[in-house]
Parts: structure tokens; sequence; C-alpha cells
């Protein structure tokens, strides 16, 4: 197959001088994003375009658009997953949030909303004009597809991966030769609360299990106790930096898998310099179009998947609020309820939502106060990102809370079970108070 390398290369100027009125522009997802472009797309608005929209999901690039006060809220930035500088953004009505479950974000997003481009970084060009989107495949091969125009910011750094991330020059309309650190996030050493969590989750981890974790202290201390295990494998949103340790050690195969067996199957990779490197030409990884990946049917499809995830607060009854505190948007709902539910539809699977059993925050004086995360009633306008009846079990450093086919009752004497001791006694009393129990039930 014959290409023109040299044709479709183009200057960033280039690029943002493509950029018309009314724009939708859609970039990859966490280090997949255009970062030379979209730290340099305040420029279009000093040359007078407008309406433009960015859709994004996770992004690393601080640019002007989204630090400046000349230029913030002149683009319309919309978000799947918030970072800190889009929560500061909504916070003055410059970012909205749009619901979805990681599966089906794009699709639903192509569905709303036309792409005009569609920007993301890439490996440098095979001899045969292969390049690999590989950072991400969450939502990027449809809105790729489906957009009017593909800009692909090839960059040295970015390895190169296998599976539904392959884009051949002729399928891209132009190229920016770019040489950017690709973003990293540190492996997080876990707190003491974190490696009382993680033990708890990783006892009940068996050889054969098959993984989805996400990034954080609590679940590395997960990883981290999982070295005398056997033969677990690995189908889950994000890949990360314990997880390619763990691979290295021997522990994850994959053998076991029913579907992609022997290889460790995610939607994107996120974490360290150093995993990069792991990911780069290693036919042991598999990056798959989230729309299959994290559709809860096919995570279902493998026996023995484990889903581990986090949450801000749980009600007695066992609702999740994992994305938002009150009413304020944090972060994102992700893949939780796909993974959660998926877990559940899979032959022996289950599902882990972890969290501490408090927080401190400061009271209307500004004094420090400890809080408990687990609630009588969520907090006013809080997001529920599980409902209860896809939570299964509910883990805190005072033990695990199984909820599976219980009734009301049983959740509540549960998970206040596993409540900081010091609000037990509380927490039952509002429930009642509540009537979400009798009152003989104490």
């Amino acid at each position: 197959m014959s290409y023109d390398y040299s044709g479709k290369i183009i200057s960033l100027e280039k690029a943002l001088s493509l950029v018309k009125d009314g724009d939708h522009i859609v970039t990859g997802m966490a280090a997949a994003e255009a970062h030379d472009f979209f730290m340099d797309i305040h420029k279009i608005i000093d040359r007078g375009v407008k309406n433009v929209t960015v859709t994004n999901c996770l992004p690393m690039a601080e640019g002007k658009y989204l630090t400046d006060p000349d230029y913030i809220g002149k683009i319309n930035v919309n978000s799947w997953f918030y970072t800190p500088q889009l929560r500061r953004n909504h916070a003055i009505d410059a970012v909205s949030y749009v619901p979805n479950h990681l599966h089906n974000a794009g699709l639903k997003r192509r569905e709303h909303i036309k792409t005009n481009i569609f920007i993301c970084n890439a490996s440098l060009p095979d001899k045969h004009g292969y390049m690999s989107i590989s950072l991400s495949a969450t939502y990027e091969r449809g809105i790729r597809e489906n957009a009017d125009m593909v800009i692909l910011e090839i960059n040295p750094h970015v390895p190169r991966a296998f599976g539904d991330v392959e884009v051949h020059i002729n399928d891209v309309d132009y190229l920016i030769e770019t040489n950017y650190p690709l973003p990293e996030v540190p492996d997080p050493e876990p707190t003491e609360l974190d490696y009382k969590v993680g033990k708890l989750v990783a006892d009940e981890i068996r050889d054969g299990d098959c993984l989805q974790l996400g990034i954080g202290g609590m679940p590395n201390a997960i990883a981290k106790a999982l070295y005398d295990k056997k033969d677990l494998g690995v189908h889950t949103e994000m890949l990360t930096s314990e997880m390619s340790k763990l691979f290295r050690a021997g522990v994850i195969t994959g053998k076991l898998k029913h579907i992609q067996p022997g290889k460790m199957a995610c939607t994107f990779v996120f974490g360290t310099r150093q995993m990069y490197d792991f990911v780069d030409d290693n036919p042991g990884v598999i990056v798959l179009n989230g729309e299959y990946m994290n559709d809860p049917y096919v995570i279902g499809l493998n026996d023995n998947q484990v889903s581990i995830n986090s949450s801000v607060e749980v009600d007695v009854t066992g609702q999740c609020a994992s994305e938002s505190i009150g009413a304020k948007q944090i972060s994102g709902t992700g893949g939780q309820m796909d993974t959660a539910i998926g877990a559940q539809n899979s032959k022996g699977g289950r599902s882990y939502i972890c969290l501490y059993s408090t927080a401190t925050i400061k009271d209307k004086d500004g004094q420090p106060k400890k809080v408990s995360k687990i609630v009588p009633t969520l907090n006013q306008g809080a997001i529920v990102s599980l409902p209860r009846m896809d939570v299964d079990r509910v883990v805190t450093e005072y033990g695990i809370a199984e909820l599976r086919g219980t009734n009301v009752r049983e959740r509540v004497r549960r998970l206040v079970a596993i409540a900081h001791p010091d609000f037990r006694e509380d927490i039952m009393r509002q429930s009642m108070d509540l009537g979400i129990i009798g009152r003989k039930s104490y």
C-alpha cells in the first residue's frame, strides 16, 4: 500500500488555522490528548474564531484556554471526566460535564453533535504507514471514523500498541510532528488505611481471577498484595503501572480468560514512563474499543471477573456517590457501572466498592472535622454513580459488607458494621428516624 508521508505533514499553526466558526473538536483521553494543539488553541480566539466546542476526557494540557482569564470561557469546553482545572472552570460556568457510561460515551456524543475535527497523539508511522493511537481506544475510534477531519500529533514518545488503535496514514488528513514527553501519573504510595482495605480485598482474590483495577493508593495496595497469586487475568478500562509489574513477575498470565486469553486487555493506558515502555511493541497488551471492552455483557464473558472501584460516600441502602461532593461535580462516572454490572454478569464474578470509613472536612468555622463516609442519606444533590441494586460488596478498613440479594434492613446493619465505630450508633438512629428501617430493627 502506497502512502504520502510528507504530503500529510503540516505545522501546528496550519492545524490551528483549519479551525473555523462553530467547529466541534474532540481529542483523545488523558495521555492521548493532542498536547501541543491544546496548549495553543487559545490562538484561534486571537484571530476571531467563535462558537468552538471542545469535548475531552481527563485532559492533561493546561493551555491558556483553561488557565488564562483572558481566554477562559471563550471556547465551549465539555468533558466526560473532570480534572482539577476543569473543576475550577466548572465553578465559573466555563466547563460543563457530559453524563455518561464509559462504554457508550463516544456513541451518544456523536449521535448528539457532529465532530468536525478529531485530534489526538499517535506513534510514528511504521514502514507500512501504520500508526498507533495507543494510549486510548475508549471512544477515539468511533469519533475518528465519523469526523470530518482527522489530525494526529505523531510523537516518538508514544508507544506502539496493538488492537483497535492502529490507523493507516491514508485514513488521516494531516500529521503534526511533535516531541513532547507524555504526561505521567506517578505510582502513589499506599497509606496505612490503603493497605488495610487492600488486604481485605486481596484476600478474596483467587488464582485465575480476571481483574479490573483503577488508579490510586488503594488499588495499588490491592495490587501489591497479589504477588502470591497465580494466573490472574486483566480485562480493565485502565492499564496501570502496578499491573505491568504483576505481569513481569509472572502473576498475570491471562491463560484462563475466555476472551483475549493471554492478553492484558484495556481501553486506555495511563501511568509512568516505565509502563509506556512496557506497552511499546508488546503483544501481551491489547488496547480495544471502549464500546466493546466496557460493555457489561462483554465484561461478563470472562469467568471470575473482579471489579474494584472507589466511592466518595455510600448510603445505608448501598447507593454510591462516586463523582460528586453533594451537587459539585469532581470527576466522572467513568466505567464504574459498566464494570460493576459486568463483573456480576460473570460466572464467579464479584464487584467491590472501596472507601475509607471517614473523611476530614472543614466545619463552618474552618476547623477540621471528621465525618462518616457511610451515611444515612447521601449529601444533598449528590450524584448516584452506582445505584443500590447494582452494588455487590462495599469495603472499608473495618470489613466487607456483602449486599448482593439483601433487603434494606440487612443492608443497613451490614453497612453500619463497617462504618467507623464513632458513627455507628448515630447512623443507625438516623436511619430509623428517616424511616429507612423500622425502630424494631434496632
